[in-house]
This record gives C-alpha cells, structure tokens and sequence, in this order.
C-alpha cells in the first residue's frame, strides 16, 4: 500500500487544484437558471472517472438532472463496492455572508472556501482519486468498483430513485459505500452507522375570506395565526415529546451499549450551548443532548407564515396563516405512517372557526446498519490506519433517504465513511472542507478498498 499512499500525497496539490475547477461550477440543482451548469458538472463528474481508469463510463438523462455512472469489473471473485454522491449543490443565498464569492475556491487556513467544498464535492472527489492512484501504480484495482452519482440530492433525489427501481442488475453490488457525513470531531475517525428519517408537511389555516381590519373585526372572528400558533404549541408536552397520538408506537428504542457508546464521545452539553449563544439547552427529557439529536424522534417548526410581516405597522387580522414542520424519525418509524397520524392529530386540534389543510411534503426512512457488517468493519479499519485513532461509531441527526433505497432494493448494506464536519457551513455561507481531512480521506479510500477487497 505504500506506493499508492505515497503517490496520492505526491500528487496532492494536483488534486487540489482539479477540485478547485470542479467547485468554479456554480451547480446548483434548485434553480432552473443554473441547468447547464449542473450538466457541466456532471460531464466533468464522467471526464474524471474515465481519467481514473474505469473501463465504462456514461451519462444518463433523466426527466431532472443527469446521473453519471462508471465501473471497473475486473476482480472476478472479489466483492463489488457502489459508491455514491453527489455533485449538485445548495443555492448561495445570502450572498452578502460570504466572506469569499461562493465558486471562487480560497484556501484560507489550510481550509478551502466554495459552495460544495464537503457537501459533497470534496468528499465525493476523494474516491475517484483514490481509484486513480491504485490504476496508476498498480494497473488494477483489488476489488470492483461501480460509481453512482447524481445530479438531485439537494433535491430529494427522486429520479435517482426511479433509475434504482429500474436497474437493480446494473447496480448489484456487495456494499455501498457513501462520504457524505461528518467526522465526530477534528481528527477523529468516524463512522455513521445510523441516519434519522424525515417526515416533512405544511400547514394552512384560513379564517375569513379576505384580511381584516383588526380593530372593526378583532375579537369576533378567529385569527388564522393565533390559532395556528396555538395548535404547533400543542404539539409538545412539558416533557418535550410530541404529543401526536401513536407517534412513538413503533420508536426502537436505544440500547444499553448504544447508550453507552455515546458517552464514549465525551460530549459537553456545556460548550454545545456556548457554541449555540444559547442560556441553556432543550429537549425531550430523560435522554442526553447527543442522544436527543442523533437517535431520537422531534418535531420541529420550520418556519411560519401570516399576516403583515413588513417595516411599520398595519393593523391587519389576516385570512391565512400557513406553517412548515419537519419530523425527523427513527428505526421503525414510517414517514407515511407518521403523516397520517400527523394530519389527524392537527385536524383534531383545529377549531370549528377556522379551515385547515394538510399537506406531505416528503418523507425519508430512517437508516441503521449493522455494526458486524464486513463492509463497515473494512471502512473503520481504513479509518483508523489513515487518521492514526481509534474509530468511533456514531448516529447522526440528519436524513439521507436515498441510502434506505440503497438497502431494499439492492439488498446491500451501506456504510458513511464521512470526512467533512458539522461545522463546516454545509448549506450555509462559507462553506469550508479542511484539507488535513480532505487527505485523510484520500488515504481513508484506499485503505478501505484494500481491506474490503479481503
């Protein structure tokens, strides 16, 4: 192996400066204005896999954003990895909290600044370097390797969910191998090994048929976000869980060694709220912050809307009031289940004097993988020999739904090898990937491909 290290780190700034060209692509999936330039994205995505060696390399329409596809077959007998990510990325906005213009790439204390830079861009490019380096001092690779990325992540990658439906043959595979999560802390090896589902709705109430004057009509007809705002403050308890009839039914709940690996994180719930600028933390009682927030069930109001939200005043008692509430969910809890008991559970707190209605936005299966997994062994393993530390193992909070697809419909375990960080601005400004992790990550994929090859 220590040829192939050694040419990734001699060829480190080479590769640094390919990821800086391949972030300069402003490939943001929302926004119809930046089409060519997701398209631009993938095609650069399929010149680097052929340029790595793979033997088949192709761009697939779909009826959104292409998907790129490469494989290497030529380890008979040997196990076939899938990897995946993504190259779109999140619109830049506000654009006046960037310290940097979002696709211009800066290297700024030995992190590099651009929309994309760990999500999921840096990450991603990690592995079509790693496959590159064994082609180019070894002329082969020690297992099969199939590529799968996308254009939809950022935007909830549905087609990329049709073209797994539909070719379940040519994804066939042992294991699917994902970067696209965070690392514990600086330097600490890391595996996620579980990921919380999403159950995602809106919220409408409509009063009277037309804005009001407040003073002629308040307090004789219902106003829309008074009662809104009533009904979301009701969906909590004292306690802090969620008070929706039969939404905890079906909650696996944590394991005394689970618990007990937690706390081998040495979490300060301390220097959490002082990071946070908040006086004190909140949450569900009886579990800890870090429990609450990597395998725990919520519910949280996303944003609300009403009424006159201008500079001045206007004294209006608005028809329409309308809000958005994520749920994020846990093992074995079904989103479209818990949409269902959602829309009943509001239905029944919404009074006569108002109309509601319910929308499902969408929803993610929560994601956990075994622990004695040989996929998830190798990939800890090659962590631990890259970064020179012990792997922890870890839930995150966040959803990736397309991993749960991953795992029913190829029956393969899926293992996040992630080397970017929670506070690395993913989706925000200044988004940043340090690049002590970018090349552990490096060393991280080739290790991992030569002890999952065993």
């Amino acid at each position: 192996m220590k040829e192939t290290i050694d040419y990734l780190n001699s060829n480190f700034d080479n590769y640094l400066e390919e990821l800086k060209e391949f972030l300069r692509i402003p490939s943001i999936s929302a926004l119809p204005a930046n089409k060519d330039d997701v398209n631009r994205a993938a095609a650069f995505v399929a010149v680097k896999l052929k340029d790595a060696g793979l033997s088949r390399v192709e761009i697939i329409k779909t009826e959104g954003h292409p998907l790129v596809y490469g494989e290497w077959l030529g380890a008979p007998g040997k196990p076939t990895v899938l990897i995946y990510g993504h190259y779109d990325v999140q619109p830049v906005d506000p654009l006046e909290l960037w310290d940097s213009p979002p696709f211009e790439p800066v290297i700024k204390n030995n992190k590099i600044f651009a929309r994309g830079a760990t999500d999921d861009k840096g990450q991603m490019h990690v592995h079509i370097k790693s496959v590159e380096a064994f082609f180019k001092t070894r002329g082969t690779l020690p297992l099969n390797v199939k590529f799968l990325i996308e254009g939809e992540e950022e935007i909830g990658s549905e087609n990329l969910e049709v073209f797994i439906n539909n070719n379940t043959e040519l994804l066939k595979c042992d294991a699917v191998l994902v970067s696209d999560s965070s690392l514990y802390a600086p330097g600490i090896p890391t595996i996620t090994y579980g990921l919380r589902g999403l159950c995602y709705m809106e919220v409408e109430v409509t009063g009277p048929n037309r804005d009001l004057h407040s003073g002629t009509f308040g307090g004789a007809v219902a106003n829309p976000v008074n009662v809104l705002a009533g009904m979301i403050a009701k969906l909590h308890d004292k306690k802090g869980r969620v008070t929706i009839p039969g939404f905890y039914k079906d909650v696996v709940n944590l394991t005394k060694k689970e618990r007990a690996n937690f706390r081998r994180f040495k979490f300060s719930a301390k220097k959490y709220a002082e990071d946070l600028g908040v006086a004190e933390l909140s949450g569900e009682k009886g579990y800890t912050t870090i429990e609450r927030t990597c395998a725990r069930p919520t519910l949280d109001c996303n944003g609300i809307v009403g009424g006159f939200t201008g500079k001045g005043a206007k004294t209006v008692l608005p028809s329409k009031a309308s809000s958005k509430i994520s749920m994020r969910l846990v093992p074995n809890q079904d989103p479209e289940k818990i949409a269902k008991l959602f829309t009943k559970h509001i239905k029944k707190l919404a009074p006569k004097s108002v109309k509601v209605k319910i929308q499902n936005l969408h929803g993610g299966y929560p994601f956990v993988t075994q622990l004695g997994d040989p996929v998830t062994y190798a990939a800890s393993r090659a962590m631990e020999k890259a970064f020179g530390k012990k792997t922890l193992f870890m839930r995150d909070g966040g959803s990736i739904p397309i991993i749960t697809v991953f795992n029913k419909k190829l029956k393969a375990p899926a293992v996040l090898m992630g080397f970017g960080l929670d506070s690395e601005n993913a989706h925000s400004p200044n988004e940043h990937f340090d690049l002590d992790s970018y090349k552990k990550g490096l060393i991280s994929s080739v290790l991992f491909l030569s002890e999952y090859s065993g």
